[in-house]
């Protein structure tokens, strides 16, 4: 089954009652939790009772919906009976932060049943029947064994950490396919897991319980079995972010997309084993956004675009190599385009130094229209080539303005 890779996340369609809606696959997730419900997608929930829920970020546990007796599917796999959490305040905004229609997060009530196989290069992901399954033999693949805590994932890896100097350390890390970053870890789960010196606090994301803060840097390397990561960015969290994750003592981090993707991972619940092949990009850099924008959908904006010029005779008939007095006539067409604007700016960054606003419409970038951009595609422009000049257009209060900053390497 192909699916979407946005921001190293991977989206799948999955169908709730037999409506049909987008998800994210979350193996750090023991709850299917939806977030992103109008009414034209509504799915007939059963048997609703109130609860509260909490998650990663520093704010109270959320008000949700709990409902029971759910018929879950994708492609062939149909699950039933299935609990699902409705969050009634979507303050995760997560649709509009990743540019598409993101309606919740599934992880365990989908896969504790499969082995699933998620090939990042070629963006397909395939569901097998432990049962069934003949594992082929792959002299470059590497097994681990997993460790599950609350239906969650984990798995044994090493580490260097500038504050150890040359020596590793043992961390236990939870395999996330719903992080977008390489890697977390908490300060302090260890005494050597500290924040190195050279870092610049940032928002690392939006949990249930609200906005993940947490101190961007990097480390040496990461080494998991056989296969080493050099140099991957680390976000360091401390104990507020991270309350409810650390409730399971031995977890001192997490791994994410930005580091999964760099294989083809095949996960197997029932066994309790994943089993990692490196693509081509394991040695492929790691960059984080040096701009200081964190960028959202903003909506819909109307468009004019220029058909084909068409030629035409005298009395307005298409005509096309014929012997005619002619004339070159342009038409023109609206549509509704995806609009952009400024969601947070970092302190300290080059775009706040410049004045860049939260609420900053964003008309251009290096003179290309913003609408012609997907908002994954403005993300990568500022996560690569330190340096690089940046000229926006953006749109505060009515009125347009330029303004110029360049791509700055902090860690």
């Amino acid at each position: 089954m192909s699916f979407k890779l946005i921001n190293n996340l991977i989206i799948i369609p999955l169908e709730i009652n037999g409506h049909k809606l987008s998800f994210i696959l979350d193996t750090g997730v023991n709850k299917t939790i939806l977030f992103n419900l109008s009414e034209k997608d509504s799915v007939g929930l059963n048997n609703v009772e109130k609860v509260s829920i909490r998650g990663l970020g520093s704010g109270e546990p959320v008000e949700a919906l709990l409902s029971k007796g759910n018929d879950f599917r994708v492609k062939n796999i149909l699950s039933s009976n299935q609990e699902l959490y409705v969050v009634l305040n979507d303050a995760f905004s997560l649709s509009a932060k990743m540019g598409t229609t993101i309606h919740g997060i599934i992880g365990y009530d989908l896969l504790k049943d499969v082995i699933v196989k998620i090939n990042y290069n070629s963006k397909r992901v395939t569901f097998y029947n432990p049962k069934t399954y003949k594992k082929s033999k792959c002299r470059k693949c590497e097994i681990f064994p997993l460790q599950f805590y609350r239906n969650k994932p984990y798995i044994d890896v090493k580490a260097r950490i500038d504050t150890i100097k040359n020596r590793e350390i043992a961390v236990k890390l939870l395999i996330d396919t719903g992080g977008t970053d390489a890697m977390w870890l908490f300060e302090d789960t260890k005494e050597v897991i500290k924040t190195p010196i050279k870092h610049f606090k940032d928002i690392l994301g939006e949990g249930i319980s609200g906005t993940i803060y947490g101190n961007r840097s990097k480390i040496p390397h990461v080494s998991l079995g056989k296969f080493l990561i050099n140099k991957p960015t680390v976000s360091f969290l401390d104990a507020t972010s991270t309350f409810s994750a650390r409730q399971f003592k031995e977890r001192n981090g997490s791994i994410g997309g930005n580091i999964l993707k760099r294989f083809k991972i095949w996960i197997d619940y029932p066994n309790k084993t994943v089993t990692l092949k490196k693509s081509a990009s394991l040695k492929d850099g790691f960059y984080y956004n040096m701009s200081g924008l964190h960028l959202i959908y903003a909506g819909q904006e109307l468009v004019k675009q220029k058909r084909k010029t068409k030629l035409m005779d005298s009395y307005g008939n298409n005509q096309s190599n014929k012997n005619n007095i002619i004339s070159f006539v342009d038409t023109y067409y609206y549509i509704f385009k995806s609009k952009y604007k400024i969601d947070r700016v970092v302190k300290g960054s080059p775009a706040e130094r410049i004045g860049l606003l939260r609420g900053d419409v964003i008309k251009s970038i290096n003179g290309k229209k913003a609408y012609e951009f997907e908002l994954s595609e403005i993300l990568h422009i500022f996560q690569t080539k330190p340096n690089r000049k940046i000229k926006m257009k953006i749109e505060r209060l009515g009125v347009n303005s330029n303004f110029e900053f360049r791509l700055e390497k902090r860690i």
